[in-house]
């Protein structure tokens, strides 16, 4: 069975985005340009994102206009944008926009994953639904040297130390790496 994977970059005060949505903060950090590949879930089969992370990314990498970069960033991989609105998809990109508690549709994107991982880039209160839903398996950060007064928060949810496991703790260039296994209530 697939795991669910919530593996994302965050500031050291705890945000993923500033106040305006922007990742650009996070690209300023020396080394971010050129991430290592490791940091990343090796076996993620598809990913899920939220509308402003998704949005974010259309527009930063200009995917719209140049549609093959999305297979440079994503490949053949499925990403299922959760929204409430009709947003573009680049020509030739599998996005499945769907609308509704994560709950809804645990099964799909399951099934889609075909038993490979599932990935959910962002934001927090996305992944803060799949921990609702008892679904969430690990939760990765990768923690940047830079803090910002406002933004997105990474996990808007009271989570007891017992039911998060350390499972990993490592430099990685400028950053820091934690990896925690989330447990059953």
């Amino acid at each position: 069975m697939s795991s669910i994977i919530y593996d994302l970059a965050m500031s050291l005060n705890g945000y993923i985005a500033d106040r305006h949505h922007s990742l650009q903060w996070l690209f300023e950090v020396p080394g971010a340009q050129e991430p290592d590949p490791s940091l990343f879930p090796s076996d993620a089969a598809l990913h899920v994102e939220g509308s402003s992370t998704y949005l974010w990314m259309l527009e930063q990498e200009e995917l719209l206009e140049n549609p093959e970069r999305w297979q440079q960033l994503y490949g053949q991989k499925p990403t299922f944008v959760f929204t409430s609105r009709q947003l573009p998809i680049p020509e030739g990109a599998d996005v499945r926009l769907v609308n509704g508690p994560v709950q809804e549709h645990l099964e799909q994107i399951r099934a889609a994953a075909n038993g490979g991982d599932i990935w959910v880039l962002g934001g927090g209160e996305l992944a803060g639904q799949f921990f609702d839903a008892g679904a969430l398996d690990r939760i990765a950060l990768t923690i940047a040297p830079a803090a910002l007064a406002a933004g997105a928060p990474v996990l808007p949810r009271n989570i007891k130390a017992d039911r998060l496991r350390l499972m990993e703790a490592k430099p990685a260039g400028p950053f820091a790496r934690l990896v925690y296994e989330v447990r059953s209530a």
